[in-house]
């Protein structure tokens, strides 16, 4: 087995994140616990892992990330009724309102228990255009100035599903919407629960912070500078600067894995009017601290 491992070959893709995978096929890795534990220990030093020419079934699919943790099902999209938590996200021109994608976001932050990460195959995408970028938060949050970093240290936001999903639904849908999945509060900066690494946890279903408008923090009913709104736009376009980036080009096959917990993604859309399709596996996170 101690071979199998020692065959896996790693590119690194930039300085701060991605790696590209090979000699290796996920479906042969699942049933591997060595080679499991060595691709693990990969996700959690590149955050997100790249695998090419990956022909495997959608039972391989499931078995490969529930090695991980528990699979869990997208409230909005379901998932197949063959292969619990797995999610086919399927793009056509057929569904020209069914197309919107392209923000950077944290999987799911308005759940109480985030995501711990998801792996998402590519079973057609278009002949160009589609790629999907991904942005290191723990680069972000090491980046921050100083004083920001003081500033946010005890800061808590709330993350919201209605706030995002919730929008282009009619009033009363919407509000059954919140009251299935309720706003959740996470602290600003989290720490990895494996690596003790911090990361700056906001993105684009951060709705507002809970416990910013103190008299520390206010005068008059005014927000000091960088008032609450400023500091939260700021702090959520960190995830846009390039230097924190990697943004790979998709094949069909293409198996992309990520640590959920501390990236950001952005899919983009400037395929129309193209087929996107790709089949997702998350897995089952933690409550953020």
């Amino acid at each position: 087995m101690e071979a199998v491992i020692s065959t896996l070959q790693v590119k690194p893709l930039t300085c701060t994140i991605g790696a590209e995978v090979g000699e290796v096929h996920l479906g042969e890795a699942s049933r591997s616990p060595e080679l499991m534990a060595e691709i693990r220990a990969l996700l959690l030093r590149y955050k997100v892992l790249f695998f090419r020419d990956q022909d495997i079934s959608r039972a391989e699919h499931v078995a490969f990330a529930g090695d991980f943790g528990k699979l869990e099902d997208h409230p909005m999209l379901g998932s197949d009724p063959e292969h619990p938590g797995l999610v086919r996200i399927y793009k056509s021109p057929d569904q020209p309102n069914d197309r919107y994608e392209n923000c950077w976001h944290t999987d799911a932050t308005w759940r109480e228990k985030p995501p711990f990460g998801c792996v998402l195959r590519c079973v057609e995408c278009p002949p160009v255009g589609g790629d999907t970028m991904w942005a290191n938060m723990v680069e972000a949050y090491a980046r921050l100035p100083e004083h920001i970093k003081t500033q946010i240290a005890p800061l808590r936001a709330r993350h919201s599903i209605e706030f995002s999903f919730g929008a282009v639904m009619p009033i009363e849908k919407r509000l059954a919407l919140k009251a299935q999945f309720p706003d959740a509060e996470h602290p600003v900066v989290r720490t990895h629960p494996e690596t003790g690494e911090k990361i700056l946890f906001v993105n684009s279903f951060t709705t507002h912070f809970t416990n910013f408008h103190t008299p520390a923090n206010v005068r008059c009913g005014h927000d000091l500078n960088p008032g609450a709104g400023q500091l939260l736009n700021y702090l959520a376009a960190q995830a846009s600067i390039p230097e924190y980036q990697v943004r790979w080009r998709w094949q069909k096959n293409d198996v992309a894995m990520w640590d959920n917990r501390c990236t950001q993604h952005y899919a983009v859309m400037d395929y129309p009017p193209c087929h996107r399709k790709m089949e997702r596996a998350g897995i089952t996170g933690d409550k953020p601290f």
